[in-house]
């Protein structure tokens, strides 16, 4: 995992990922998390994952 110590994760990704499902969030490996969080390119795994709980823009 790369240094996020100078960069803060976004509290509402970090709210987003809180309340899904645990069946969900089991799934979810800290690497796909942390892209998530630090709003990164995500990697193709997680978007399948979360293929039913994302809006696209």
């Amino acid at each position: 995992m790369a240094d996020n110590s100078k960069q803060k994760p976004d509290p509402q990704r970090v709210a987003v990922l809180r309340s899904l499902p645990l069946e969900i969030k089991q799934q979810i490996t800290g690497e796909e998390a942390e892209a998530f969080m630090y709003n990164r390119d995500l990697p193709e795994s997680l978007l399948e994952k979360l293929r039913g709980y994302l809006s696209e823009e």
